[in-house]
């Protein structure tokens, strides 16, 4: 086959990654209410996705660029099943959060890989290409988030979708693999660089709206009816996952790094919507523009350092949606119990500083650190 099938097959992987995310809003309440929590105490479990899903993809990136992504994802995809199959059976929210993060863990490296096949197979058409395949990151859960909010129980949904994953992922695992010529900055090149900790931070402030709508969605909206808020619970993935080729496209014809600054005011318009009690039209702007963000930031990454090592200097990078849910889910609660007013104002803060550094680094980049690159991206 042409390289075209690894679009299909990273986009396929992604439709399942998207459960551990953009189902989240659905599962939540039947989560806490099936283990008799609270929401900060059942929370924890997104901040611990969020942490194991970051945290393990640089280690599985280097591993798969250093001996190929087959045996990685193979591996990665039986510890993504397993999350759901654990939650099934979980007698207790401790064990949900133990098999809930040993899923994590695989969705993180599979997902390193999947959006690493459009990074590595198509560098004149990156942004559109890691597009494509992370559209599955938004229509996956679209079409389980329906069956998950009219299920009423978390535990018979959970068991479907780990035995579908335990089928499908190990399969498309084994036809995958990677590009033999490549070029670029190693890990080590790329974490002393003082461009990519700018990128990091930027990265983290920029991507905490995402993760908010994503964990705390059933919270913010709960006020609106329980079919409306249905509703944007279903379409949110379905914003986030055509927002990625849509402005993918425009980056391509843009420029990457312009494109994705942006981007990031418009998440700052979002952030703004939510001050104003605008829940559904900060729900569509941040949904569009915020599913963009995390693959416009890889290619970033892939512009500036190259795609040799992309895989693990992406997962380096992706480590801050750790930072990102831990601060959008947790933290983010903790300050609406406060005051709604603080925690909106919290959202445009984070995005703001997100912007404002991407657009100043680049914008005085150092000869030193890649500026031709970088000049190419914008």
């Amino acid at each position: 086959m042409r390289k075209e099938k690894f679009i299909i097959i990273g986009f396929i992987i992604m439709s399942f990654n998207s459960l551990y995310q953009y189902s989240w809003n659905a599962l939540e309440p039947l989560l806490r209410e099936g283990f008799n929590v609270s929401i900060v105490e059942i929370s924890l479990g997104f901040s611990l996705f969020t942490i194991f899903s970051s945290g393990f993809k640089p280690l599985g990136g280097n591993f798969a660029d250093k001996i190929g992504p087959r045996k990685v994802a193979l591996l990665s995809s039986i510890l993504s099943a397993l999350g759901f199959l654990g939650t099934s059976f979980s007698p207790s929210v401790y064990i949900f959060f133990i098999f809930w993060s040993l899923g994590s863990i695989g969705e993180g490296i599979l997902y390193g890989i999947a959006s690493n096949l459009a990074v590595k197979w198509f560098k004149k058409r990156m942004a559109f290409a890691t597009g494509l395949v992370s559209l599955g990151f938004g229509l996956g859960s679209t079409f389980a988030n329906p069956f998950i909010l009219m299920s009423g129980n978390f535990r018979l949904v959970t068991l479907i979708i780990g035995l579908t994953e335990l089928i499908i992922l190990p399969i498309l695992s084994l036809l995958i693999e990677y590009p033999k010529l490549e070029s670029g900055k190693s890990p080590k090149e790329a974490v002393l660089s003082r461009t990519f900790w700018f990128i990091y931070l930027s990265f983290v402030t920029a991507t905490i709206p995402l993760l908010v709508i994503s964990s705390s969605l059933s919270i913010i909206g709960k006020a609106l009816p329980f079919q409306e808020l249905s509703i944007l619970i279903s379409i949110f993935p379905i914003l986030s996952g055509f927002g990625r080729p849509i402005f993918g496209h425009i980056a391509d014809k843009l420029g990457v790094i312009k494109t994705t600054v942006i981007v990031d005011i418009i998440i700052i318009l979002g952030g703004a919507s939510l001050l104003f009690s605008q829940i559904i039209p900060a729900v569509v702007i941040i949904g569009l523009a915020g599913g963009a963000v995390i693959t416009l930031y890889f290619n970033v990454s892939g512009i500036v350092f190259g795609t040799r090592y992309s895989t693990v200097n992406n997962g380096i990078l992706y480590t801050g949606k750790a930072v990102a849910g831990f601060l959008g889910s947790v933290i983010f609660n903790y300050i609406f119990l406060l005051s709604p007013f603080l925690a909106y104002l919290f959202i445009i803060i984070s995005s703001t500083v997100g912007a404002v550094t991407l657009y100043g680094i680049f914008h005085h980049a150092q000869p030193a650190e890649g500026s031709s690159q970088i000049r190419r991206g914008l």
